[in-house]
């Protein structure tokens, strides 16, 4: 009998191909589309989003050409719980999100792996470029073999139980490959642009996204320096991140860039370029992949956000859970609320939350 999976096709090619390839390897296929807002939801009328008709309609086609049973699910509701309010409440804690992994940890790998169970499914496929493999009894999350299209960085919260059940078709090959694969298959969607921004900021102001969606009108407070001298009046912390520099609204007859946030007190603190770097920080909401806490430090490689190439650190398990990481050398922007996952060589070790910054 053959094994069944659930595909989660957001109208891109990736997923496309990741259902196209499992069709072809004689799985019984269920292509699904999860809908995690309106355009109302998040203050646009109109225009061309994540999971809007246009994307619902290319994953329907694709689905068709492949006789493959399709649907739209309704996620909304835990959407806007798991991913859009943590976002929120990130921004106002003076922290920065990364809501691709929220979607990941809560929509993709859990609330999507529930309705698999319901549709009797073995596995859950999606259109990552990410390896899975068995590697001394325990299942392993590696970087997928385009290290230029690389998403293992946002799937570090996998479970040996969610690895289990998880299949990326596409990991193994290029993205010119991927988009071979469409040309010759005459997907509707084989030259459809990667989407770029987080799905519901399509316009890339994130803090436009914010007003309009809490209806609040950020105070205004102080920019201050590491003396905490008054330089002059930032527009609400939530339009700002640390090591910006552009768009502080003041001149200073230098450049200076954001250091630090501090909700509390309503300050944003500048500083100039050496002023940002940093070795040692604390990872909290920490997930080990293998299910086992290491014994002491080791030593691995870490990356502190998406684009950036993992560096050689010192990690040390806390005993209440929460991680400390330092860095061989110092690092620019350790910033709060972003993710710093540990790499040894392709393979994904874990990863948490950054909190605090020694």
């Amino acid at each position: 009998m053959s094994k069944k999976a659930l595909i989660a096709m957001s109208g891109g090619v990736d997923s496309s191909i990741a259902a196209k390839l499992m069709k072809d390897a004689g799985y019984e296929c269920i292509g699904c589309t999860m809908k995690l807002y309106d355009n109302d939801d998040i203050g646009i009328s109109k225009g061309h989003t994540c999971c809007s008709l246009d994307d619902v309609e290319d994953a329907r086609k694709v689905a068709e050409a492949n006789d493959m049973p399709y649907y739209v699910l309704n996620f909304k509701d835990g959407f806007n719980e798991c991913v859009i309010k943590r976002f929120v409440d990130a921004y106002e804690a003076g922290r920065t999100p990364n809501p691709c992994i929220d979607c990941n940890r809560f929509m993709k790998f859990d609330k999507l792996f529930k309705k698999a169970e319901e549709f009797g499914c073995d596995y859950v496929v999606t259109g990552h470029y990410a390896r899975i493999e068995e590697k001394d009894g325990k299942l392993v999350l590696k970087k997928g073999l385009d290290e230029t299209k690389d998403q293992s960085y946002v799937l570090y919260s996998m479970t040996q139980e969610q690895l289990k059940h998880t299949l990326f078709p596409i990991g193994n090959i290029k993205k010119t490959e991927v988009r071979g694969l469409a040309e010759e298959n005459l997907f509707v969607n084989a030259n459809k642009p990667d989407s770029q921004d987080i799905c519901f900021v399509p316009d890339g102001d994130y803090a436009a996204f914010l007003k309009r969606h809490t209806g609040k009108k950020y105070k205004t407070g102080d920019f201050i320096d590491n003396e905490g001298n008054v330089l002059g009046e930032h527009k609400g912390i939530v339009n700002y991140t640390i090591g910006q520099r552009k768009g502080l609204g003041v001149a200073f007859g230098k450049p200076l860039y954001v250091t630090d946030i501090r909700p509390d007190d309503n300050v944003v603190v500048l500083g100039e370029n050496e002023d940002l770097f940093s070795k040692s920080f604390i990872v909290t909401d920490f997930n080990w992949i293998s299910g086992v806490v290491p014994v002491g430090e080791i030593s691995c490689k870490v990356k502190i956000r998406y684009r950036q190439k993992e560096q050689p650190a010192t990690v040390r398990p806390l005993s209440d859970g929460r991680v400390e990481i330092e860095f061989d050398e110092p690092q620019r922007a350790i910033t709060k609320g972003q993710a710093a996952v540990l790499y040894d060589g392709d393979i994904v070790l874990g990863g948490g939350t950054i909190e605090i910054l020694k």
